[in-house]
This record gives structure tokens, C-alpha cells and sequence, in this order.
């Protein structure tokens, strides 16, 4: 197939030649290019192993002086007269960010050239490899669309089918090889151990597509952070994601960010299955975190919760008592919103008197037990799935009067569904 732009064919074919034989003869004479030894585990798997050429990393190494070459100014001034690779320059562009000629060469042209060294396993040149490469970089560049995906690893969970969260948002187990196929050098930036047990190979997965023309990838690490506060509350478990994710954009690597803190710490806790039910309330609620936007105290006591659980005493039960009074208080204080979790969430009358003592005591300045905070968790889960708090905490207040029953819990509606 004829390329659409002869003129930026020939630019980087300059280019890529040139590279190549600086790269060959440096490889060559003074520092040979380095090879790794990955290990690919996949539970109940045996492992398997790659000798493999770090292409990628030698490559980007030398970026500075590959910049400098007279065959990348010439590059970059034909990839700057192409208004459709603004999105592969300016999609990570802040105020720190280099010149939009370095960002063109390091967004579009270095990952070229890596891709191309990493293909050929080294840098001796194959005219097919870049016949290939180039007509895959100009489908990306003049398509009617752009196809977007990000990978973040996900610990605290086992996965044993795919579990769609909506939002272009899915949990899967990770493909043994999937990252590093991409990014060579990723082992350094997986969470510890990853792969090597069902609780530790999943990856939380983010797909969009988006028309050419714009100049912004989505908020993969916003995305990904609701996902893991959703995945939180669902099932109790301690999970986490990152502590980067991975970004391709039409199936080109083209960053690696990392994920917002909140989301990348690992809570302490026991690692559970992701079952249907806990992955379709897992999906409904990433949905309706949307209504903490219009609800401050709601989107407060999911914040002080989840800060929860990374604290030590005493500051997790404060984190735990704020989550109380912002989701419940309504202004009367924790002993009222202590009354109100202990009716929504005690599921007989011994139980509720239970609780209530307890938050009393959470309430007085007290430390919080572990049943504690899991019950500030599903109260959370309640108000949320009830898609109206201050009518909750009405209803809560008619029942603790005796002017009507109980409000029915959602966790008990679903068991009874059951």
C-alpha cells in the first residue's frame, strides 16, 4: 500500500535509518545492547521464560542524542505540518512538559523507532518491519477514530471471568506476557509477586474510542481510582491497582502514568473472589458514585472510609467517625447517626442494640473494632444503592419513632432475589 504522505515517509524512513546505524554501531563498539531473562507466571501454570533483546530501553536511553540528529529535526517538522498528531504530542503535556518538536519525537517518533528495533530484535534493518510500522503509524494518524485502552494491575481480588463495571471499565485476569510484550521493562513497576497467585494476576482494564481531532486521552487514573473505591466497597477486600498503568493508543504504547495514591495502596485485609454478585454491585456502584458530585457529606464519608483503611489508631476510628456523621449525622450528630446505622444495617433487634452500643462508644471517643468499620462500609453501600440519602435517613427516623417499618437493606432484598 502506497503511504497517504510521501513527504512524512520519507522524513522517518530518514530518520529510522539514520538511528539504526548510530544505534548498530554503538551497540557494536561500546556498550552492547542488554537482554533480559523474564519469567511468565500465571497461576496454576508452569512458568515460562524469554530471552529477549531490551530494545526499548537502549533505545530511549540515547533519546537526547537521537533528538540531535539532522534526520529527526527534519522528522519532526513534517509530523508538526500533520494537525492530527497533536493528540500523541500534547496528551500528556503540562507545564513542565518539553517543546511540542521534542514532545512530537519522544510521543511518536522514539516509540516508532523502539518498536521497530524491539521487532527486528536488534539493529540490523528489515525494510518489511518498517514497511509495517509506518503504515500502522499513519492509520493512527489519519483514522477516523482513535482506539484507547489502558491496563492497570489488580491485587486483592481473584478473577476467574471477565466482570464489565461499565464506563468502558472491566476486571479480567492479566494474559501471561501481556505488559511487558508492550513494555519490556515493566517487571520493575508490577506490584510485588504479581502473577503468582489467582489474587494477584488480575488487571483492571479501561477501553474507549474517541474521534480524530482530539487533543486529550481520557482520565485513565480517575477512571481506574473509582473502579478500585467501587471494587473496595463491594467486597471488602483489600484492593489495589497500579502502581502505574499502562496506556496504548490504537494498540501503540504511548505512556505510562502513574495511578492516583488512594487507588495504588494496598489496605490490609484478607483477598476474596470476584463472584457475580459482588461484581455486578461492584458495576452499579461505580455508576452511582456519580451522585457524590451533588451530595458533598456523601462523597466525604466515602472519602474518610477509604482513608480508613490505611490508618493506624487513633486516627482510623477519626476517619471512621467523620465517614459516620457526614453519611448519617444530617447535621443531629453522631449518637443520631449512630441510632440510624444501627437500624439500617442490624438485621434483628439484639443486633441493632449491639451496634448502637458499639458506636456510642465509636462516638465517645472510643477505637473502632473491625466490625465497626465494616458496617460504616455497607451503610455506605446502602445510601448509595438507595439513590436517596436524606429520604433514607427520613425513613430511618420514622422507623426508630415506630411510624413505619424498617427500611428494607439491599443486601437483604438481594439475598431473598437469591
Amino acid at each position: 500500500m502506497a503511504p497517504r504522505s510521501p513527504q512524512l515517509y520519507e522524513a522517518i524512513r530518514r530518520f529510522c535509518l539514520g538511528a539504526f546505524a548510530c544505534l548498530y554501531r554503538e551497540s557494536q563498539a561500546e556498550a552492547p545492547l542488554p537482554f533480559s531473562f523474564e519469567e511468565h507466571v500465571a497461576p496454576d501454570r508452569p512458568p515460562l521464560y524469554e530471552y529477549r533483546p531490551l530494545t526499548r530501553g537502549y533505545v530511549e536511553a540515547r533519546a537526547d542524542r537521537l533528538l540531535a540528529l539532522d534526520d529527526a529535526h527534519y522528522a519532526v517538522e513534517e509530523l508538526a505540518r500533520e494537525p492530527a498528531a497533536a493528540i500523541f504530542s500534547r496528551a500528556h503535556a503540562d507545564a513542565s512538559s518539553p517543546g511540542g518538536g521534542e514532545r512530537l519525537f519522544r510521543s511518536i517518533l522514539l516509540p516508532l523507532l523502539s518498536g521497530i528495533a524491539d521487532q527486528c530484535g536488534g539493529f540490523e534493518w528489515d525494510d518489511r518491519v518498517f514497511e509495517r510500522a509506518y503504515l500502522d503509524l499513519e492509520q493512527a494518524l489519519f483514522g477516523e477514530r482513535h482506539a484507547y485502552a489502558a491496563i492497570a494491575p489488580l491485587v486483592g481480588v481473584s478473577v476467574p471471568v471477565p466482570v464489565s463495571l461499565g464506563r468502558g471499565l472491566r476486571v479480567r485476569a492479566a494474559a501471561v506476557g501481556e505488559i511487558s510484550s508492550y513494555w519490556p521493562e515493566a517487571n520493575g513497576l508490577l506490584p510485588p509477586a504479581f502473577g503468582r497467585e489467582a489474587e494477584r494476576a488480575a488487571v483492571a482494564e479501561l477501553e474507549c474510542v474517541f474521534p480524530a481531532g482530539a487533543v486529550e486521552l481520557p482520565d485513565a487514573p480517575g477512571e481506574i481510582a473509582d473502579a478500585v473505591t467501587a471494587l473496595r466497597l463491594a467486597t471488602a477486600a483489600p484492593v489495589a491497582a497500579g502502581p502505574v498503568l499502562f496506556e496504548r493508543l490504537d494498540w501503540r504504547p504511548v505512556g505510562v502514568r502513574p495511578v492516583l495514591a488512594i487507588a495504588a495502596a494496598e489496605p490490609p485485609g484478607e483477598p476474596t473472589r470476584l463472584d457475580e454478585f459482588r461484581g455486578g454491585l461492584a458495576a452499579e456502584l461505580l455508576q452511582r458514585l456519580a451522585v457524590c458530585d451533588g451530595d458533598p457529606p456523601l462523597g466525604e464519608a466515602v472519602d474518610h472510609w477509604e482513608l480508613s483503611l490505611f490508618a493506624a489508631e487513633p486516627s482510623r476510628s477519626g476517619e471512621l467517625r467523620e465517614s459516620l456523621a457526614a453519611l448519617l449525622g444530617a447535621g443531629d450528630g453522631l449518637w443520631a447517626a449512630s441510632a440510624r446505622l444501627a437500624a439500617l444495617v442490624g438485621e434483628s433487634p439484639a443486633e441493632r442494640g449491639e451496634l448502637f452500643a458499639r458506636l456510642r462508644g465509636l462516638a465517645g471517643g472510643g477505637h473502632a473494632s473491625t466490625r465497626d468499620g465494616e458496617a460504616i462500609r455497607r451503610a455506605i453501600v446502602e445510601a448509595l444503592m438507595s439513590d436517596d440519602r436524606h429520604g433514607l435517613v427520613a425513613r430511618l427516623d420514622d422507623s426508630l419513632l415506630g411510624l413505619t417499618p424498617r427500611p428494607r437493606s439491599y443486601f437483604a432484598v438481594e439475598a431473598l432475589a437469591s
